[in-house]
């Protein structure tokens, strides 16, 4: 360890931005923390989504530690860390981890330089062309696909260097025998002359392998030939099945041509069918409901018809009984005035000779008022009264009888007075 390497890490850490202030003295004894603790935050940096164990208070922690801090850079940054020298912690680590930090650092210079560079380009407003890079983008392309591929192939040569260094050691500290490298050798004479004689079996035979090749290669000709004429033939040829073909083709496209229009057709049909079916459904739900309409309302007029025919037959029954009471008063008051004989003597001829007719009364209430007064005056008379007065009462009750000589009549301008009632 050297103190121009100790101040240069020292350096390099503080401009990387390192939270902690490193002294020069924290490395004169073993301080393996801080070690680890640099280690995580240079990989860290390096790497935000590494994963690392972070472990270190056992012994066999640390080991683990710092072989996978070790791997890690030489998988990702190809940088060759000295694992004893990271385990001791002293200064001898600080030459290890200055590699790391000059890396770190180198690159953050670069990035620092670019930026300004960029900066500059905008302020002389330069206009960049991607084209004329592209072939470095392809070359660089190439020599990171190849990189990848021989660090994954010197990686498991290193992985397999321990089983081989083992092999090499026994096969170096194995002691040579002669008879058996003799008799090896020999087996590889042999195997060897073999080869050589096959080979020159095979030299002999290209001749007759070239001929036969050519035999073959012409009868091929000749059989391409022929099945070249044959399909010639074949498509000159009208087959005798051709006609039948394109007539029965012919059909098909009629037949198909048809079965589309019926069944458009019938797709019209079947939709024609449904609106109908609708409609007359529309149609008897309507009817249907107008006569449940038109029975309510029968119903209703029948009950209000009921009713009145009811109260009518009432009203004529009263009318009836009324005019039966009338018509007997007036068949008593007549009776008694034609039945009563005249005072001292027989009945006038003229009075015998009259006919008892019945009197039937009108409706008319003044009329019958005053027949039936001027009845019963005449019958009230009739009690002391001589024959001329008798006479005069006669004469009176001829004038009532021709005023009712048509009882018919009266009786049908009664039933239509009833009716107009």
């Amino acid at each position: 360890m050297s103190y121009r390497d100790l101040r240069n890490f020292t350096e390099m850490m503080r401009a990387l931005g390192y939270p902690r202030l490193i002294s020069m003295e924290n490395f004169r004894t073993p301080n393996f923390p801080l070690v680890a603790e640099v280690l995580i935050w240079l990989v860290k940096r390096y790497e935000p989504n590494a994963d690392l164990p972070m472990d270190v208070d056992t012994e066999q922690d640390r080991v683990i530690f710092i072989k996978s801090v070790a791997q890690f850079m030489a998988t990702k940054a190809h940088i060759k860390l000295n694992t004893k020298k990271l385990y001791q912690a002293d200064g001898y680590a600080v030459k290890e981890l200055l590699k790391v930090t000059a890396m770190l650092y180198n690159a953050m210079k670069t990035n620092t330089g670019q930026q300004e560079e960029e900066q500059e380009e905008e302020t002389t407003a330069m206009s960049f062309d991607i084209s004329s890079r592209i072939a470095d983008l392809k070359a660089s392309r190439q020599l990171a696909s190849e990189i990848t591929t021989k660090g994954a192939s010197l990686y498991d040569l290193l992985g397999r260097e321990v089983e081989l260094r083992e092999q090499r050691s026994v096969a170096i500290n194995k002691p040579l025998e002669i008879n058996e490298i003799e008799k090896h050798l020999k087996v590889s004479i042999r195997a060897v002359e073999q080869e050589i004689k096959k080979t020159e079996h095979m030299l002999n035979n290209v001749a007759s392998d070239e001929a036969n090749l050519d035999a073959k290669i012409s009868k091929k000709k000749l059989e391409l030939e022929r099945n070249r004429k044959r399909l010639q033939t074949l498509q000159s040829v009208r087959p005798a099945f051709m006609d039948e073909y394109e007539r029965l083709e012919e059909d098909l496209q009629k037949q198909y041509e048809s079965y589309l229009q019926k069944f458009r057709n019938l797709g019209y049909l079947e939709q024609q069918l449904e609106e109908h079916n609708r409609a007359e459904q529309d149609k008897f739900e309507e009817t249907e409901n107008s006569l449940k309409r038109m029975q309510t309302l029968l119903k209703t007029e029948t009950d209000k018809i009921n009713l009145n025919d009811d109260e009518f037959e009432d009203v004529m029954v009263d009318e009836e009984e009324d005019d039966d009471e009338d018509d007997s008063e007036d068949d008593e008051i007549m009776t008694a005035g034609q039945m009563k004989p005249q005072r001292g003597g027989k009945p006038d001829k003229q009075q015998q000779l009259q006919p008892q007719q019945r009197v039937f009364g009108s409706m008319t209430g003044p009329d019958s008022d005053d027949d039936d007064s001027e009845t019963l005056s005449s019958g009230d008379s009739e009690i002391d009264v001589d024959d001329d007065d008798l006479e005069d009462d006669q004469s009176g009750d001829s004038e009532d009888l021709e005023i009712s000589a048509n009882p018919r009549r009266d009786r049908n301008n009664l039933n239509d007075s009833d009716n107009d009632f």
